[in-house]
């Protein structure tokens, strides 16, 4: 893994070759040119890893990447194929000291909710190192995440276009707000007016956060007096990039995609869905393990429960979602990521000797994609986190939906519609459900006809996910883009 690690006083001493120059008198051709690519993604490992399997695309055809970020991000990130990693310098960014961040947390994963805004803080200091990144090495674009809003600024100054790369699905986007002065502002102050469909969506539409949503997502939609809102910066972001990036197709969201354009007035391309598939060089003796059980299990009969590698439940909801699998009367695989220490969640008691050979709970990482591939996952218990909808459906794995924070509200609502995936029901107010509710989703999506149009729906849209000639046509034309309007550099 190539990398060269950037302190935030010094100036940056890069090999001539670390930056592409295009000379005046070089043919224009955009065939022949070779971009130098900067990617910029926020300190979360479900924003790193889209952008790395971007940057590995765009790489595969030759082009320069530098991958940005802190240095324990970067070594904890998946190795690269030797074929890339003399395309890929991973730039290390040694995060400015914050006196409330443990020692060590450079990631989300590294830190409760309630200190992300430390996080955030600490890497709005990255502003100086990255101004002098880009000012060494004169890429041609920078692609960056929604949480440095101050980028296109220092970019702008620098004559280097930036676009903004969503890992997010348009229609979540869209939601935030609209930057074009054509378009009325956005006027929403109070909880209740995130509830119902924005007034700038056209169409009919279910897509909004539900009132429990909008109570655990409101101190990051108005922000206060040590950090700007999470609103805010996506806003600022938008507002200044050259162009939007969405992790999407047009397939799958195409009035989203288009009224995203509208409302913010600049290109908008989907690079594809960035399907990821199992490596058959991958085998290991945790996997061995695993394979070893779905082997044992009948075809299209267990439960897969994971909640992405952030989001966790809480003690109540860990306990429900545990009677749940246990009266669902199916086998399951359960990945249960919570809190260490006092504050760790317990299952209740006997649940796993009184489960034993019918259920795993998975206290450690599991290889999610080998997982869903296997034929004996017949419904997926998830937080509707994109990534993981991406994995399932590309293995044509229905879908029980039960979102925890972020944008994954909004992409339950938009899956629901497009019978994607199966809601389980809960409190609008306080967000609660019961065990009831958790065995008849799963129940319905995986075994009645009720729900065979999800079951369908996933089938339908497994060519889609998985089309790995139509992925590679998306980056083909976002690099035409970016080859066609990159800035002019001269020596």
């Amino acid at each position: 893994m190539k990398s060269f690690t950037v302190h935030p006083m010094e100036s940056i001493n890069v090999h001539p070759m670390e930056s592409i120059i295009v000379h005046p008198t070089m043919p224009n051709n955009n065939k022949d040119i070779k971009l130098h690519i900067a990617m910029f993604p926020w300190l979360a490992f479900g924003h790193m890893i889209p952008y790395l399997e971007l940057a590995k695309l765009i790489a595969g055809k030759g082009h320069k990447i530098s991958f940005i970020s802190t240095p324990r991000n970067i070594d904890r990130l998946p190795p690269l194929r030797p074929k890339l990693s003399a395309l890929i310098t991973f730039v290390k960014l040694p995060l400015p000291q914050n006196p409330n961040l443990p020692e060590g947390a450079e990631a989300t994963a590294d830190l409760p909710e309630d200190q992300v805004p430390h996080l955030k803080n600490a890497y709005d200091c990255l502003a100086q190192p990255i101004s002098q990144f880009l000012k060494s090495t004169n890429p041609d674009w920078l692609l960056f995440d929604f949480a440095p809003y101050w980028v296109p600024e220092i970019a702008q100054t620098l004559g280097i276009p930036t676009a903004f790369f969503s890992i997010v699905i348009a229609t979540a986007v869209t939601f935030l707000g609209p930057t074009s002065p054509e378009i009325p502002a956005d006027d929403r102050k109070l909880p209740e007016d995130y509830v119902v469909p924005p007034k700038w969506v056209p169409f009919p539409a279910t897509v909004a956060l539900r009132f429990f949503e909008v109570l655990r997502l409101y101190k990051r939609i108005t922000g206060d007096e040590t950090n700007v809102s999470d609103l805010y910066r996506f806003m600022e972001t938008l507002r200044g990039c050259d162009l939007i990036a969405v992790r999407s197709c047009s397939e799958f969201e195409p009035e989203w995609l288009s009224l995203l354009r509208v409302i913010h007035g600049k290109p908008v391309l989907p690079v594809g869905l960035l399907s990821n598939t199992p490596k058959a060089d991958d085998e290991n003796e945790t996997w061995r393990s695993i394979k070893d059980w779905l082997d044992r299990q009948n075809k299209n009969t267990v439960v897969y429960v994971a909640f992405g590698t952030e989001a966790m439940p809480s003690q109540e909801e860990a306990t429900e979602i545990a009677l749940g699998l246990e009266k669902s009367g199916s086998p399951f695989f359960w990945v249960l990521r919570t809190k260490h220490g006092d504050d760790a969640v317990k299952l209740p008691e006997g649940f796993e000797e009184r489960n034993e050979g019918r259920g795993v709970v998975c206290r450690r990482w599991a290889p999610q994609v080998k997982i869903l591939a296997h034929d004996s996952v017949g419904v997926f218990l998830s937080h509707s986190g994109w990534s993981s909808v991406v994995e399932a459906l590309t293995f044509g794995r229905p879908l029980v939906l039960l979102p925890m924070s972020n944008d994954q509200g909004l992409n339950a609502r938009y899956f629901g519609e497009k019978k994607v995936g199966y809601e389980l029901r809960r409190n609008d107010q306080d967000g609660s459900f019961t065990s009831e509710a958790v065995a008849e989703s799963l129940r319905m999506v995986m075994e009645k006809e009720e729900g065979r149009v999800y079951r369908d729906k996933a089938q339908e849209l497994k060519p889609l996910f998985g089309d790995w000639k139509r992925q590679n046509a998306y980056v083909d034309k976002f690099l035409e883009y970016l080859k066609t309007h990159r800035g002019c550099k001269t020596t």
